[in-house]
């Protein structure tokens, strides 16, 4: 199990296959990620590591996290998530993962915060096919209809589908297609859309339910000139 990475969401654009057809792609931007911690089953009893992204000024960071950073050698980042990795895809602590972690072709799951709606009715938030537009219907158009029973049992049920607070949440789509990568502008294409607003943080990991492919770079992607432990020991034997 290999590492994933965190991207920031810059929004939505096509691209033209050979064949001349238009693909709508949402671009992703990776900014600085590096390891900033590790977990071992030692000391913390699972095995992954600890990205940061993007640069966070030093007076918006807290002190603590000033400190976790120092202890990395890292800049001061902006998000900062877990993944975890097998014991063979552990990476050192400060090496940068660029988009060559991922090969075009390859399915990946994407984590994100979809958008914010707001309060909405059920026919926007669930799909409800409304009431009738005549025969003596006026004021129930846009209505849920009947929420429950009467005396017994006296209660709506827990989950109903409702009028309420739609969208805002954590939303992971699976088995995205990387079209492609820039590895000079630190872009992923990902085909079709990714949850979130532009400027989101987005998780982007190897797919749950697809094969990694027998191209992608183990134990990851790593900036030119930087070596992993797994990487040094290979040079070694």
């Amino acid at each position: 199990m290999r590492s994933g990475v965190i991207a920031q969401k810059l929004g939505m654009t096509r691209i033209y296959n050979d064949a001349g057809e238009h693909v709508p792609v949402t671009v992703l931007r990776m900014e600085n990620c590096q390891v900033v911690a590790q977990r071992t089953k030692e000391k913390n009893g699972y095995t992954a590591v600890q990205l940061g992204v993007g640069l966070a000024k030093v007076k918006n960071t807290s002190k603590a996290m000033r400190g976790h950073f120092a202890a990395a050698s890292v800049e001061p980042k902006s998000k900062v998530a877990e993944f975890r990795v097998s014991d063979d895809n552990m990476l050192d602590v400060g090496v940068e993962i660029t988009v060559e972690h991922y090969v075009p072709g390859q399915k990946v799951d994407v984590t994100g915060t979809s958008t914010g709606k707001g309060f909405q009715g059920v026919m926007k938030r669930h799909n409800f096919g409304g009431g009738r537009a005549t025969h003596g219907n006026s004021v129930s158009h846009r209505a849920h209809g009947s929420t429950g029973q009467r005396q017994d049992p006296g209660k709506v049920f827990k989950g109903k589908k409702m009028a309420g607070h739609m969208g805002a949440t954590r939303v992971t789509t699976q088995n995205v297609e990387v079209v492609s990568t820039d590895t000079d502008r630190g872009l992923i294409l990902i085909r079709g859309a990714v949850p979130g607003t532009k400027g989101a943080w987005i998780l982007v990991r190897d797919a749950a339910k697809e094969a990694l492919p027998e191209n992608a770079p183990k134990p990851a992607g790593i900036r030119a000139g930087q070596k992993t432990e797994a990487s040094a020991k290979e040079g070694a034997e």
